[in-house]
């Protein structure tokens, strides 16, 4: 049985009032203030915006404001399109290629009916999509999210340039059928592109269920996801007997542990893997606090550390993408910059988790 447990990505305080990036380039001692009372990553912890990376951001910003228009030539990445390409990584059980930059949805898109906030996260939306990304993770555990998400990709006649991602919180033949409709429904689509069993925490967990959707065209690829370390043992047993599609598993710059155990079994099955809570939970940022970005990052295109810490991730060939949440429009820009240029080579990596260890 799945782990009932929300996937915690950045929340986004100062949605409906963004703060600028130059205003984000010092972040104050209040605002960490928050740290130990949200699960959330916020805005705040957003910092060292380069003038460099400001055009970029003033270019993407352009882009997604004609992007929102049904056939806009921004579109169309032959005619427009960011200043490279994202790198994309083969779903190894068909090919398919899937940009490594994706959106998640925990908290960041539960925001209701408030015009507002719906406002932020369709501009989050388009940006993920003007800048070449395409993946969309949300879960019927995620509040409003499941709906918010469908409603602006209708509104925006998006869906067809979406990667869409949702989970099955409760693997039970008496209710899946009709979890899977109401995902349908909330999500105003007749199929998605990946179904998974949230939070798996049974060695025992067959995914047959799954692959009878997928046989029905209710679902194009299966998969299983965890946030949990305590369940690895369960999640390698799932792995290796299922071989599902793709892993979704906890990963990051702080917290390491499935680079060495569920990384490895998944690409021995030919799974794709997706990595969430990719700045672990808050933690990242708050160990850079106030601290400006080194020269050395440059040496692999990372030019924030956002960027620094995707790109500690995308630096390991078995990550098909990452899956950072936002509702800031920004911050979807400057998450894409992770997957564009170089990447960390392994010596760099070390240097990366060095220098982190050495924050401590």
């Amino acid at each position: 049985m799945a782990r009932h447990c929300r996937e915690v990505t950045r929340r986004e305080g100062t949605a409906q009032t963004p703060m600028t990036p130059a205003g984000r380039s010092q972040v104050t001692s209040s605002r960490y203030a928050d740290l130990s009372q949200s699960k959330g990553e916020t805005d705040a912890m957003r910092t060292c915006y380069s003038p460099s990376r400001r055009r970029v951001l003033a270019f993407s910003a352009g882009l997604a404001a004609t992007a929102w228009l049904p056939g806009s030539p921004a579109l169309a990445e032959e005619k427009t399109g960011p200043p490279s390409r994202l790198i994309a990584r083969p779903i190894p059980h068909s090919g398919e290629s899937l940009p490594s930059v994706g959106l998640g949805t925990s908290q960041v898109f539960e925001v209701g009916d408030d015009p507002a906030r719906r406002k932020a996260c369709a501009e989050v939306i388009r940006t993920l999509v003007a800048g070449g990304g395409k993946l969309i993770d949300t879960a019927p555990s995620y509040g409003t999210a499941e709906s918010v998400v469908g409603d602006l990709l209708a509104a925006a006649e998006l869906r067809g340039r979406a990667f869409l991602a949702t989970k099955l919180e409760e693997y039970d033949r008496n209710t899946g059928a009709a979890e899977l409709r109401a995902s349908l429904q909330r999500l105003r689509s007749d199929r998605v592109d990946l179904m998974q069993v949230h939070n798996v925490n049974d060695s025992k967990q067959d995914l047959a269920m799954l692959r009878e959707w997928k046989s029905q065209g209710l679902c194009r690829y299966i998969g299983i996801t965890t946030s949990f370390g305590g369940d690895f043992d369960a999640v390698e047993a799932v792995l290796r007997r299922e071989k599902p599609d793709f892993l979704q598993v906890n990963y990051s710059l702080a917290d390491r542990a499935a680079e060495k155990r569920v990384i490895p079994t998944a690409t021995e099955v030919g799974a794709a893997v997706l990595t969430d809570l990719p700045f672990a939970r808050n933690r990242l940022f708050g160990a850079v606090r106030g601290r400006p970005l080194p020269e050395w990052p440059s040496d692999f295109d990372a030019t924030s550390w956002a960027q620094f810490f995707l790109k500690y991730l995308l630096g390991n060939e078995a990550v098909t993408a990452v899956i950072p949440g936002t509702s800031n429009s920004e911050h979807m820009a400057d998450n894409l910059g992770a997957g564009r240029g170089r990447v960390p080579d392994a010596a760099q990596r070390r240097k990366m988790v060095a220098f982190f260890e050495a924050l401590h």
